[in-house]
């Protein structure tokens, strides 16, 4: 069988297993929607309904969340802290003292900025719907705010959970389940003495699919090394080709001085790329910087080729199987996934805070980079057959594309000096 058609049988197989809602390096990986309530009112409940982000290294950029769901009966949010409902709907019905904060049947709720957490009362709201995630930073991986809902039932056995659940973090391609009642959350005081517990709680799980998220992928590798002249590209329309502006947004030639960028990543805009081959918003470029006796180092450039956004809180997730012997990390943070039990092959990179976790957009800047140490494990360790490269590579969660096996650098003729 050919070795071409092989290659692309691997490829294409890669490609639809890293695109379903299974991811193998964060197999429980999902964001889930926990909603408890903690006292009956006199026409329904105030609770408060969280979103947990259980995923290792998938983040939720800007413009953040937006939780939407369908009501099961004539439900309405009468007040809501910490987030708001994008539309309050027709509150005709009621009278100018009891209008309700949303009257919609499906309301969509955005957290608040965080200018307007004064006076709030809860706990882990008020970023603008961004969440961190689980291993690059625990602490905000949760966001969370308190609602009082009105027209509800009275009682456990009364109130309806609601229905058809969408999660947009921040855009399409998280798929949610129904409701499902769990075992009441408890609650420990700040002195941590006393234990209490909602009256009812229900989880919607949600799960991730970079099919569903974007029409194309976002970013692709690149790769050199200290041994070989040649430079490996990024694939040829690796996300788009030139003439695919309807998918992919305009391109330019040169830098552009006068564009402003978005804050941040996710905006539903296309992006204005500059004109590449691979024509990707992201390129990862891999170079074998150094081979020492006992050690041997990589260098790791992450390119912004999009003039409108700015990526914050960037994350880079790098399959190699000498990241068990990882020494010394220059100027990213890292952290090993290790997914499987015995075996570590995996980690997660991601900027300094306030130094380089900020990836502006295209142009002189548009750029964040590190170096990795490698201590030499003598029993695997070869610069042949393209092991010193990575098998794959993740950004911001999303499975970026690798240039084919045949075209990565090789070693010199060994009868050269």
């Amino acid at each position: 069988m050919p070795q071409d058609f092989i290659f692309s049988l691997v490829s294409f197989l890669g490609i639809v297993i890293s695109g379903l809602a299974y991811d193998p390096l964060d197999p429980d990986g999902n964001i889930t929607i926990k909603w408890d309530i903690l006292n009956w009112t006199s026409d329904g409940y105030e609770g408060t309904v969280s979103v947990i982000n259980h995923q290792k290294y998938r983040q939720v950029g800007h413009p953040g969340w937006t939780l939407s769901w369908t009501w099961s009966g004539k439900e309405v949010i009468r007040s809501i802290w910490g987030a708001q409902a994008t539309d309050q709907g027709d509150c005709s019905g009621f009278r100018m003292a009891t209008i309700p904060h949303c009257c919609r049947r499906d309301p969509a709720v955005v957290d608040l900025l965080p200018t307007m957490k004064i006076d709030q009362g809860v706990p882990n709201c008020c970023r603008g719907g961004l969440i961190a995630s689980r291993l690059q930073d625990p602490e905000d991986a949760v966001s969370m705010f308190r609602v009082r809902v009105g027209m509800a039932g009275r009682s456990g056995r009364t109130v309806r959970l609601p229905r058809n659940f969408t999660l947009l973090a921040p855009g399409p391609g998280y798929t949610c389940g129904t409701a499902q009642k769990v075992r009441p959350t408890r609650f420990l005081t700040p002195d941590g003495r006393r234990a209490t517990q909602a009256l009812v709680t229900w989880n919607v799980i949600c799960t991730y699919s970079q099919f569903l998220a974007r029409k194309a992928p976002a970013c692709c590798v690149s790769l050199s090394a200290f041994f070989s002249r040649s430079i490996v590209g990024c694939p040829a329309c690796s996300c788009g080709c030139r003439g695919d502006a309807m998918d992919r947004g305009s391109c330019v030639e040169g830098d552009l001085e006068s564009a402003t960028p978005r804050p941040t990543s996710g905006d539903s805009k296309p992006p204005l790329l500059r004109c590449t081959d691979h024509m990707c918003p992201i390129r990862v470029h891999w170079h074998v910087k150094h081979n020492y006796q006992k050690y041997w180092r990589a260098k790791i450039t992450i390119t912004n080729f999009d003039y409108l956004s700015n990526y914050s809180q960037w994350s880079l997730v790098v399959q190699h199987p000498n990241f068990e012997n990882l020494e010394q990390i220059f100027s990213f943070n890292s952290r090993p996934i290790s997914p499987y039990a015995s075996f570590n092959d995996s980690a997660l990179l991601w900027g300094v805070k306030n130094y380089n976790d900020l990836l502006i957009q295209a142009g002189l800047l548009g750029n964040v980079q590190s170096e990795l140490l490698f201590h030499k494990n003598t029993s695997s360790f070869t610069l042949e057959k393209g092991w010193a490269f990575p098998r794959r590579v993740y950004f911001n969660g999303d499975d970026c594309i690798m240039p084919p096996p045949n075209a990565y650098p090789m070693l010199p003729n060994k009868g050269l000096r």
